[in-house]
């Protein structure tokens, strides 16, 4: 399902901050090489992540689903002077071309880049958190919020991604097993008294959650 009009799309392109020459050389390679490309953030919603990531100045984030890093850079441009990016890719092929993106960007010092499966890494990252972007499997994401909104910040942003997964919770009957998985987190978050929270209608839905 088409959820934004392609032309409001492009409208609110053409008026949003330029993608860097970074970026976009980034996003014009996904876009020519990569068996999923339309995975990537891509640039209104990465300037979006640029600019929360400004306005928190995070010491730590947290990305769990790093595809080819377009989102990590974007989220990294925010980072307080001592701060640092933790991101997680399941994928080993996509984490290369990650790392070598973040050389690219001259972030490499900044970002520290773990293969595997994010449910078992997180744990092991003595971190408290002030910015989280999940953008992973869906099935995962209640597992992931649970597990880590104990370690989110007072006033700390829990970003979630693909929120509307492209129409499939809009149906009376969501029949695929990730709708599925997304509907279910939705209605966690919503009913979590604990955080504030608003649902974006930015690309595949975009849900902003502050914890108290």
């Amino acid at each position: 399902m088409e959820l934004i009009n392609p032309k409001a799309e492009l409208y609110a392109a053409r008026f949003s901050s330029t993608e860097d020459m970074v970026l976009k050389t980034i996003s014009a390679e996904t876009e020519a090489s990569h068996v999923q490309p339309h995975m990537m953030s891509g640039h209104l919603q990465g300037q979006f992540l640029e600019i929360i990531s400004k306005l928190v100045q995070p010491k730590r984030i947290l990305e769990i689903g790093t595809m080819i890093g377009y989102s990590t850079i974007c989220l990294a441009k925010g980072l307080a002077v001592d701060g640092v990016l933790h991101t997680i890719e399941m994928r080993e092929q996509d984490a290369a071309i990650a790392k070598n993106n973040f050389i690219r960007a001259g972030l490499k010092d900044r970002i520290q880049l773990h293969v595997g499966n994010a449910l078992e890494i997180i744990p092991q990252l003595q971190e408290t958190w002030d910015l989280v972007f999940i953008d992973a499997d869906k099935p995962g994401y209640e597992k992931y919020y649970q597990l880590l909104k104990s370690r989110l910040k007072s006033g700390g942003l829990i970003l979630a991604d693909n929120v509307l997964f492209h129409g499939d919770v809009l149906e009376e009957e969501i029949k695929g097993k990730n709708g599925k998985a997304i509907h279910a987190f939705n209605e966690m978050v919503s009913a979590d008294d604990e955080v504030e929270k608003v649902m974006l209608t930015l690309r595949d839905g975009l849900f902003l959650i502050r914890k108290k």
